[in-house]
């Protein structure tokens, strides 16, 4: 049998679930089979929302997001980019099930009108229709970390991590407002909350994930085989971690390097990004971090495309077309030639 992905994980946790339904009392399992698969559903595609921003968010980083990051084998290691997936994962289900509810896919669930009619600040009152993220959190909750069984540090970290996630969704929101009053003077206006779109999420998770905090845990107090110590240990290790902040427990691998052990394939062939227009400054610079500070030259191949163009439709029934070529360019990172390194020097300055 191969490896596990988030998405095998989450079917197989699912059927157990749902197997449990008639001995589990949980107010969300007691909702029914339909309301249960309507909510695996959106938990399905929220994990691959998560998967997909991860893609996006490393796509020019030596560590981009593999297949192998969101294997259960990949998943076991505690590293900077394991907290960002666990992240990006949980938020990902929480953004899902919250707009699902929202737009009334769901049954029982609907918008947010629980502060409706309350003033929320001067000039303006709470009404309209709330992104219901109360329940896209509880319900995200209920699956993704219910994943987690161990005790130890590990697990600790990853719900730790999880929760970041979920919270990354509710830092981002925002406030939507409409104007009332004659001739549309303003003078009061309704608002309500609102989901950000996706990327402003993955965007705060990422800047999260450059600060994250490596977790200093005792661990002879782990290994002490005492459960007071244990969670003493953990109590101690937490207290200066903000709740918002993604931590980890070990050093990321050299992500320049293929390590088949770990599922991962170095920077050799990957391309990178020297011109064009719209490039922020972290992929301009991709070349330098994926080639250059790997100990790898870049490497430009051309290849010719041909594709019909100029097409022109004749009365009744034909259409000629042209041939057109374009000459695609791109450029890679490649191993150097002997002779090519003129006295350099790998300059690996961590995973980037």
């Amino acid at each position: 049998m191969g490896p596990l992905d988030l998405h095998t994980a989450m079917v197989l946790l699912m059927s157990c679930h749902f197997q449990l339904t008639s001995a589990v009392a949980s107010n969300f399992l007691m909702t029914g089979p339909k309301a249960y698969l309507t909510y695996a559903g959106s938990v399905q595609v929220g994990t691959q929302n998560g998967i997909d921003e991860c893609k996006y968010q490393f796509a020019w980083d030596r560590w981009n997001c593999p297949d192998s990051a969101t294997q259960q084998k990949g998943l076991r290691r505690a590293t900077r980019e394991t907290s960002f997936v666990h992240a990006i994962s949980a938020a990902g289900v929480m953004y899902t099930l919250t707009r699902n509810c929202s737009l009334g896919d769901l049954d029982n669930c609907g918008c947010d009108v629980s502060k409706n009619g309350k003033i929320g600040g001067r000039g303006w009152l709470w009404g309209g229709c709330s992104d219901n993220v109360d329940f896209g959190e509880r319900i995200s909750k209920q699956y993704v970390d219910a994943q987690e069984t161990g005790q130890d540090s590990r697990a600790a970290v990853n719900l730790h991590n999880n929760a970041a996630g979920r919270l990354a969704v509710k830092a981002t929101m925002k406030r939507i407002c409409r104007c009332h009053g004659m001739s549309e003077s303003c003078s009061v206006q309704t608002c309500w909350t609102q989901l950000s779109d996706f990327r402003e999420i993955g965007n705060y998770l990422k800047m999260k994930h450059s600060q994250a905090q490596k977790l200093d845990v005792d661990k002879k107090r782990m290994r002490a085989g005492n459960s007071a110590d244990s969670r003493g240990a953990f109590v101690d290790a937490f207290g200066s971690i903000a709740p918002t902040e993604l931590i980890y427990l070990e050093d990321s691998p050299d992500y320049c390097r293929k390590n088949s052990s770990l599922g991962l394939y170095g920077t050799e062939d990957r391309e990178c990004l020297q011109h064009g227009d719209g490039l922020t400054q972290w992929e301009r610079r991709s070349c330098r971090r994926l080639c250059h500070e790997c100990g790898l030259r870049v490497e430009e191949t051309r290849t010719e495309v041909v594709s019909s163009c100029n097409c022109k439709f004749h009365w009744c029934c034909k259409v000629n077309c042209e041939d057109c070529s374009q000459v695609i360019v791109k450029h890679v990172c490649a191993r150097r030639e002997a002779g090519d390194g003129h006295g350099f020097r790998r300059r690996y300055r961590g995973p980037k």
